[in-house]
């Protein structure tokens, strides 16, 4: 990628998200991790066309800025205001993320556990505005709209990518449960597990092993799965149990029939990327 461009994601070509992975060597425990996490166990499309998922919106440099009040995590939470309109979706989730992204001035706005007032103000737990245009992070031990500490909207599947034939970028995926610990591009932790064991650490970067043979899916679910060889996918947050929920956007233009079939892809067809040292929470 050359110095100039910006990925889809609206993100520097230095970003952790834009950087291909497909050469990085394995970690040492990837095997133990991939255990861990499941290696019988399938990927699985956390978005569907009947809304599930993490939708999104994008504004103009118009649009007003509205106030933003935090009830969770307010000394980890930028503060607004922030560009939301009332048009705005938080995901049908507990977690409830708002994302706003406004390429214009060039900054994306993610709320966790978010809400509409009656006056046109939001509250949420937490908040973060993000510089499309750096690769400027959350303060070390910060939580985001994301537990990892990271943005979320680079990591989703969008309708618009996987239709034009190229997702440059990593993705982002929940696991079951995660360890008291992250690693770089991460900041923060939100796990349960011993600090060094083979629970996947919050910024755990796996990538779909080169062999696999992905000729077999539609075009479009090939973008994804090449993305995963090229880019692979980050652990972002945990819960529910079980592993490989891979996170993208709602529309209806995608066919259910077809993300379902990501399904054939399991744990054990993945493999770990070398990672840094691991950072208690």
């Amino acid at each position: 990628m050359a110095r100039s461009e910006r990925s889809r994601a609206g993100l520097p070509w230095y970003s952790p998200w834009n950087t291909r992975v497909d050469g990085d060597p394995v970690d040492p425990a990837s095997d133990a991790y991939i255990a861990e996490m499941g290696a019988a166990d399938p990927l699985v499309a956390a978005w569907d066309s009947e809304g599930d998922g993490v939708p999104y919106v994008e504004v103009g440099k118009d649009q007003p800025m509205v106030h933003v009040s935090y009830g969770g995590y307010p000394q980890e939470s930028d503060p607004g205001p922030f560009p939301i309109p009332p048009s705005a979706q938080p995901d049908p989730s507990l977690d409830r993320h708002v994302i706003v992204v406004d390429r214009e001035r060039g900054f994306l706005y993610e709320l966790f556990q978010g809400a509409p007032n009656g006056d046109g103000s939001w509250r949420a737990s937490n908040g973060a505005r993000w510089n499309l245009r750096s690769n400027h992070t959350r303060p070390l031990r910060w939580t985001s709209a994301d537990a990892a500490g990271l943005p979320i909207f680079p990591g989703l599947v969008r309708w618009d990518e996987v239709d034009s034939g190229t997702i440059d970028h990593a993705l982002r995926f929940i696991v079951g449960h995660s360890q008291r610990g992250f690693v770089w591009p991460a900041t923060h932790a939100a796990g349960t597990c011993p600090t060094g064991s083979s629970c996947p650490p919050m910024g755990l970067r796996v990538r779909l092993k080169k062999d696999v043979d992905i000729s077999g899916f539609s075009r479009r679910m090939q973008v994804i799965l090449q993305a995963l060889k090229r880019y692979g996918m980050i652990v972002a947050d945990n819960g529910g149990g079980t592993s490989w929920w891979l996170s993208g956007a709602p529309d209806p233009r995608f066919s259910d029939q077809e993300t379902r079939s990501l399904m054939r892809i399991k744990g054990h067809d993945f493999e770990v990327v070398k990672h840094g040292p691991i950072s208690d929470q």
